[in-house]
């Protein structure tokens, strides 16, 4: 059974999302239609959260704190935080690229996800990760060695060379794969949940920033072929992950697990910004995330990387920024000549 917005997508029913009509994808398929007791908002925060909605029959499927989308939320709050303020992210979200770290960091993920991809595909039958095994939709090993090829030539894999922090945090997924599979959740989650979610608004900033094709060539790695749609993908998958059957002892380690996976990323981004200082100024400048948002297609501010500070810095900041780009064409410094003349004017006449 299922609602007429759901599709059969390889062999399992999962649900189409739509702005006016939510829709929370399970095995079988609850439209949200409020009632009485939970307002439309509430209904579309709690899908938007980890899988809850409301049932054609009436009942609520309401998200409880023991859920581990919600212990996961609750307990990477923090190093979530420090991650969103790391240089390297404020300065990419800013639309300010270095080409050349833009490529470590994307050897950095090829590494990374090639660890991650290869302990799921170990595991796939594990009782814990089954249900989370998307290889189609998700991997992204394979669109990463792509934007390898494109970046360094076809020689790409003689180039590159795993980074001591990069190094660190595979070792230790393959631990977990070994000894701990279930803990594999907390890195798949964090990685696969944040490039869905802000994914293509970072593709457009760097391909701008770096004058990429349109065709998406160095950019495979934030395209999800496999995907329709990454809001209704992202709810089925918390909704899967919150009806794994893991005791709390299990769940609290997942979560201690993502708070992990959250500072061996920084670390990664530490060491990219220790790059970077050896660098000559190659400093490529795109429209910020915030102000080219508008006209992009994504959900960055769901993304675990995104800084939820860019409003409040995107004040005085802004706009200096703004005036020293004016003033480096002549056409910007043409307009604030005549700008200043017809002040001076305005002056003139006013004191006469």
């Amino acid at each position: 059974m299922s609602c007429n917005l759901c599709w059969r997508w390889q062999g399992r029913v999962v649900c189409r999302y739509q702005e006016d009509d939510l829709c929370v994808s399970q095995e079988v398929c609850f439209r949200s239609t409020p009632d009485a007791g939970m307002s439309a908002a509430r209904t579309e925060d709690a899908a938007a959260n980890g899988g809850g909605g409301v049932c054609p029959e009436g009942g609520v499927t309401v998200l409880r704190p023991t859920d581990l989308s919600e212990m996961l939320a609750a307990g990477t709050k923090e190093v979530h935080e420090k991650a969103e303020n790391t240089e390297f992210v404020k300065d990419f979200l800013k639309g300010r690229i270095r080409k050349e770290l833009f490529k470590l960091g994307h050897v950095a993920l090829y590494f990374t996800y090639s660890a991650i991809e290869e302990e799921m595909e170990r595991n796939k039958e594990h009782p814990d990760l089954a249900a989370l095994y998307f290889p189609h939709e998700l991997h992204r090993r394979d669109a990463l060695a792509r934007d390898l090829q494109y970046f360094y030539g076809e020689d790409w894999q003689d180039q590159i060379s795993i980074s001591p922090a990069t190094q660190r945090y595979v070792e230790r997924i393959h631990q977990i794969g070994r000894d701990q599979p279930a803990l594999l959740v907390a890195h798949a989650y964090t990685r696969y949940m944040g490039d869905l979610s802000g994914g293509q608004v970072l593709r457009k900033v760097a391909q701008r920033a770096m004058k990429l094709p349109p065709t998406g060539e160095g950019l495979n790695f934030y395209q999800f072929d496999g995907i329709h749609s990454a809001k209704a993908f992202k709810q089925l998958y918390r909704s899967r992950m919150n009806e794994l059957e893991l005791d709390s002892l299990t769940k609290q380690k997942i979560v201690d697990e993502a708070v992990l996976a959250f500072q061996f990323n920084m670390e990664i981004f530490g060491e990219l910004e220790e790059v970077g200082k050896t660098l000559q100024d190659d400093v490529l400048d795109a429209a910020p995330v915030h102000e080219a948002h508008g006209e992009m297609q994504g959900d960055i501010s769901q993304c675990p990387y995104y800084a939820a500070k860019m409003a409040a810095s995107g004040g005085s900041s802004y706009i200096c920024h703004l005036a020293m780009t004016v003033l480096k064409h002549p056409s910007g410094q043409v307009l604030l000549a005549a700008w200043i003349a017809a002040l001076a004017g305005l002056a003139a006449w006013y004191l006469m």
